[in-house]
């Protein structure tokens, strides 16, 4: 589902420039003085980047290659993955990165796809734990390889600027399905390469 500042132009309720330009004022701000005058524009331009992954389909995204993956059957895993998005309670930005690891089952995915899918969910309003589901769930689903590991590590402005206000406070999530439940051995390799950097 579309959020309103993808909706069609032409319709009186939509979201406009001039609701921008509403919001600095019940601010305090005059939305008329220099530094302002094109802020609206600006806002609803990032707006729409930041909310873009609403106008993704993940099917499209994972593009899987059998060629070259009929012999692999062994863990790959790929770090570091930029995570931006906005929580869905505040809107203030969370960022941090993506661990994916998954076992082929006679299908890979090009390695590039794991970081769009990824930045395909965190460009939608979200929570850290629905989005670290969303990419296990999604890459289970039309990839169908054996098992799948997601972790997330993220700060949460929301913690940061405001509420209780604890700076560098990181919060870890992570997603297990298939055989990454159940093989202890696969389990922890995942979570030993999923693991920061020293």
């Amino acid at each position: 589902m579309k959020q309103p500042i993808h909706t069609d132009p032409a319709k009186p309720d939509d979201f406009s420039t001039e609701d921008w330009r509403r919001l600095l004022t019940h601010l305090g701000e005059n939305a008329d003085r220099q530094g302002l005058r094109e802020t609206p524009q600006r806002v609803e331009k990032a707006w729409k980047h930041w909310t873009s992954g609403y106008d993704q389909d993940p099917a499209e995204i994972l593009k899987v290659f059998e060629d070259g993956a009929e012999q692999y059957n062994e863990l790959i895993v790929v770090r570091g993955i930029p995570v931006y998005s906005h929580c869905e309670h505040h809107l203030a930005p969370f960022f941090g990165t993506a661990t994916i690891g998954y076992t082929p089952n006679g299908k890979i995915v090009g390695l590039s796809k794991l970081t769009r899918l990824v930045d395909c969910f965190a460009k939608r309003l979200q929570v850290q734990e629905r989005l670290t589901i969303q990419i296990a769930d999604t890459l289970m689903e039309h990839v169908q390889p054996l098992s799948v590991g997601v972790v997330i590590r993220c700060r949460h402005m929301c913690m940061e600027s405001r509420g209780i206000r604890t700076p560098g406070e990181e919060t870890v999530t992570s997603a297990l399905l298939g055989e990454m439940r159940t093989n202890l051995g696969l389990r922890n390799e995942f979570l030993m390469l999923a693991r920061e950097k020293d």
